[in-house]
């Protein structure tokens, strides 16, 4: 989606307390670790954010933050891990993981696989970013850009 200019925003879902994306002895990692709320390292090109919580937020709250006030804007917001969401998806199915599909069919847009499987939505081969990349474009982009 880069490469054909859109501007895009990611979210990965992280199912267990604790993650950490900061490498211990580092001045951030110390500050989290002295007990800050909040922890943001900002340089020329990036800025990062690490929060403490009293509860998970939602997807839309997260999605809130990207679209924020004086936050420069995204033509889209792609989610990985947010299966109950509520959101479009195109949801990924691996043979060696299963074939059983998580997302409700209300929500399921279209499917990318490695194997043969039969859904009443479109279906790409997983490794097929180009078809996918058109298929999420003419979805939800051709207008934007």
């Amino acid at each position: 989606m880069k490469r054909r200019g859109y501007r895009v925003a990611t979210i990965k879902h992280h199912f267990h307390p604790g993650f950490e994306i900061d490498i211990p002895g580092k001045d951030t990692w110390r500050h989290a670790r002295a007990g800050s709320d909040q922890v943001i390292i900002a340089g020329p090109d990036r800025i990062a954010s690490i929060r403490l919580l009293e509860r998970e937020l939602t997807l839309d709250e997260i999605i809130e933050t990207i679209i924020s006030p004086g936050i420069p804007p995204v033509d889209i917001i792609l989610t990985e891990g947010f299966k109950r969401a509520g959101k479009p998806a195109l949801e990924v199915v691996r043979l060696e993981n299963g074939l059983e599909l998580i997302s409700g069919i209300e929500q399921l847009l279209a499917v990318a696989t490695d194997t043969p499987i039969e859904v009443a939505v479109p279906k790409f081969d997983l490794n097929d970013a180009t078809t996918i990349a058109d298929f999420i474009e003419n979805r939800f982009l051709k207008d934007s850009n």
